[in-house]
């Protein structure tokens, strides 16, 4: 038998000192069930309660994790959510105040991807003294800076998840700077074929092969997942993308260094601290930094080390978990207070969206990833100059003028839902940032 060691040794010793780290997980899809199945297999870590809107989903995903029938009890107030916990089941509710008022959960993570819906979660688990892991990076790309706000005033944790992209290259960059390395680019290999076009009608079949939401497959192939991803990794470290929609090469991961680099280097950068993606081989489905050590002979040893021909080199993480890392934050919030990814106080990027088609006035956009728009990154001051309008409020905007196909989405052809607590946030964030940074 391996001794465990390491933090599976800290979850091992929280678990005997003090239970396991419970947490409250809003969403029962595909991250959702993945959480599920992984929090089984863990020690130190499990799901004490799911909130969706019916219970179908959640007790599917128990089966498949494995769960006794009847492990799984239907709670509609906290006091009956924290009943199942002491029993030792799991609470399954449709009412997501209910969950984040439980006081036998520590942690709420969000795995819904709405950001209306990931917005009004984090600030109820705030409310309610729980700390919020956000695996919705839409919602954090909208208002996560008012959010993480919202929760250090109340003495709470806002963490973005473990496992996804962001997080994973954050994990890079990190170990870049602590080696006082210059970190030149950032950003992940793109794993389906980019489509800009896609729609959901198209990727029926192939989605339900991949057990995947058709909607959700054609955010990724859309590119919108990848433009989200980044605008993330710029909000958290104060990397730009370098053009608007950033270079996106046919970069491989032997010439990734050479390539996604600046210009006095070779590569296709204006300059060093950039955000990108490629979509060359041997990236995907990795996150990668590409960095310029500061002194010959630390070039030297990394040419020796076969990290690459230099002056620039690719740190490459080959791979990325996703969701069945999101338990890992969960824990370390509640053990360490320690966030996985948080952004910085001041605006750095935006994540704006294009049409995929003519969009009449009149017409209401439905959600990422559907026929209406795609995601597109740009840096904060470009996207403010061009009254850009934030993918996270696109979905329930109301078309006002005429609207081309591959146009930008602005304030002055679209309207947001204004009855949406996202909507307002984000009023709310615009409004302080223009009174700070003009």
């Amino acid at each position: 038998m391996i001794d465990h060691i390491g933090f599976a040794a800290e979850l091992a010793r929280h678990a005997e000192s003090s239970g396991p780290v419970t947490i409250g997980l809003a969403g029962a899809g595909q991250m959702g069930t993945d959480i599920v199945v992984q929090t089984a297999l863990m020690r130190g870590v499990r799901v004490g309660a799911i909130a969706a809107n019916s219970p179908r989903r959640p007790l599917e995903a128990l089966a498949i994790a494995g769960y006794d029938e009847g492990h799984g009890v239907v709670a509609a107030t906290p006091a009956a959510i924290d009943a199942a916990i002491e029993t030792g089941r799991i609470a399954v509710t449709d009412d997501i105040a209910a969950l984040c008022a439980a006081g036998k959960i520590d942690v709420i993570v969000d795995a819904t991807g709405s950001p209306e819906v990931g917005t009004r979660l984090a600030l109820l688990a705030i409310e309610n003294g729980k700390h919020v892991v956000m695996l919705n990076v839409e919602a954090d790309i909208t208002v996560g800076r008012l959010l993480a706000r919202r929760a250090a005033a109340a003495g709470v944790v806002y963490t973005g998840s473990a496992g996804d992209e962001p997080a994973a290259t954050l994990e890079l960059i990190g170990f870049a700077q602590s080696l006082g390395m210059e970190v030149v680019a950032a950003g992940k290999g793109k794993n389906n074929p980019l489509r800009h076009d896609a729609v959901p009608e198209e990727y029926e079949a192939e989605a339900e092969e991949r057990n995947m939401n058709a909607r959700m497959l054609v955010e990724f192939i859309d590119g919108s997942k990848t433009m989200v991803e980044m605008t993330a990794i710029a909000n958290c470290t104060g990397l730009v993308p370098d053009v608007p929609g950033m270079h996106g090469p046919e970069a491989s991961v032997e010439n990734l260094a050479q390539v996604l680099c600046a210009a006095e280097d070779g590569g296709v950068l204006s300059r060093a601290g950039r955000v990108d993606y490629t979509i060359g081989k041997g990236v995907a489905p990795g996150v990668f930094c590409v960095v310029k050590p500061r002194h010959p002979r630390a070039i030297e040893r990394m040419a020796d080390l076969k990290v690459g021909p230099g002056p620039c080199f690719a740190l490459v993480r080959p791979f990325h978990l996703t969701s069945l890392e999101t338990p890992l934050s969960a824990a370390r919030v509640v053990i360490h207070r320690r966030p996985d990814m948080v952004p910085i106080d001041r605006p750095v990027a935006e994540c704006g969206a294009r049409a995929k088609r003519g969009l009449q006035p009149g017409e209401t956009l439905g959600r990422i990833g559907m026929a209406d728009y795609r995601g597109y990154a740009l840096e904060w001051r470009d996207a403010r100059g061009k009254r850009a309008l934030p993918l996270g409020l696109a979905e329930h905007a109301r078309v006002t003028r005429p609207i081309a196909a591959g146009e930008l989405l602005t304030y002055e052809n679209c309207t947001p839902d204004a009855s949406l607590i996202v909507t307002r946030m984000r009023a709310e964030l615009d409004a302080a940032d223009d009174r700070a940074f003009g």
